[in-house]
């Protein structure tokens, strides 16, 4: 109890970011949601993208997640359950060290180590591995008794490999791997796709990525692939394996105007796209996960995810978010 006469504390002042800020604006209300629901992470993330957060309490949030086997497991991807390292955590995690620029020295190595060990004979990755103990996984991520190596798991690794010039025996391999399977696919699914785009964008033969990129592009506006009308979007086809209604639209495949995908978009395209993405910012600040949902704590923990990436996109585009 404070002694009768003492002096009072002198007033806290509130931190810089909730000082002059709008609070119906785009982020405010994000950032209302994030602290709301989100895991420590993605918490982080969000101070250090939008509040001058420092890089090491991110790090120090991803350690969390992190196996004596130098990958990571604990549902770090959320859709993938459990302890068990994956390689699907491994992505997530070498994307959270990109974003804060991290990524490199021995704790990548430790990484680069863990895929190497998890790869096929290609030098490519699983999806998801079944060895080990069991855990529960999405319905879209099929666990099988020997995984064939997949661009949906290797292509956005590779890239951001190359992105921050880390180079690893492993390495070699797999950009073969992704170089083969960009360039040889026809009737592919936007994911696969988004992948593909991943490993393209660092790709370090630059005119051979720009060649296998135009031709993804024309296979995209082929196929229907994106909508281009925000007007009516059920006249796009929703690719197998993805929920009612789920949809990709140009930002999907662009998230940032440096791609090699933004190409494929024109401005009106892109504007109607970006728009579309704006809208979706639901009542309590967050962005929706378009996806299947198969269960309560993934689906939330994506959407904090997903919101970050969402006010990540636009702002990339130059979007006002208050």
């Amino acid at each position: 109890m404070a002694e009768t006469g003492a002096s009072p504390l002198p007033a806290i002042p509130p931190p810089a970011s909730a000082r002059a800020r709008d609070p119906r604006s785009p982020l405010a209300r994000a950032e209302h949601f994030v602290w709301l629901t989100a895991r420590v992470l993605e918490r982080r993330l969000f101070a250090y993208h939008f509040r001058g957060g420092d890089p090491g309490p991110v790090e120090t949030a991803l350690d969390a997640y992190r196996n004596e086997d130098g990958g990571y497991g604990h549902a770090l991807e959320p859709d993938v359950r459990g302890p068990v390292s994956q390689p699907l955590h491994a992505a997530r995690a070498l994307r959270v060290l990109n974003a804060v620029g991290r990524c490199g020295g021995q704790r990548v190595e430790r990484v680069c180590r863990y895929l190497t060990s998890v790869s096929t004979p290609d030098g490519a990755l699983p999806l998801i591995r079944s060895d080990g103990e069991a855990c529960p996984a999405a319905p879209f991520v099929p666990v099988v008794a020997d995984p064939p190596g997949e661009l949906l798991a290797t292509g956005p690794v590779v890239g951001l490999l190359h992105r921050n010039k880390v180079w690893h025996a492993w390495l070699f391999r797999a950009t073969d791997f992704c170089w083969q399977a960009a360039e040889s696919l026809e009737s592919s699914h936007p994911y696969e796709i988004e992948a593909a785009v991943a490993f393209l964008d660092t790709a370090p033969d630059r005119p051979r990525a720009q060649a296998a990129a135009d031709r993804l592009g024309r296979l995209v506006r082929e196929r229907r692939l994106a909508v281009l009308d925000g007007h009516d979007p059920g006249g796009y086809p929703v690719s197998p394996g993805c929920a009612r209604g789920e949809r990709h639209f140009p930002h999907d495949y662009a998230s940032d105007p440096r791609s090699l995908a933004r190409a494929w978009f024109t401005d009106d395209e892109m504007a109607r796209s970006l728009d579309s993405l704006a809208a979706e910012q639901e009542g309590d600040g967050g962005w929706p996960v378009r996806r299947p949902r198969w269960a309560p704590a993934p689906a939330m923990e994506a959407r904090a995810g997903a919101t970050v990436e969402a006010l990540h996109t636009l702002r990339a585009y130059g979007r006002p978010l208050g």
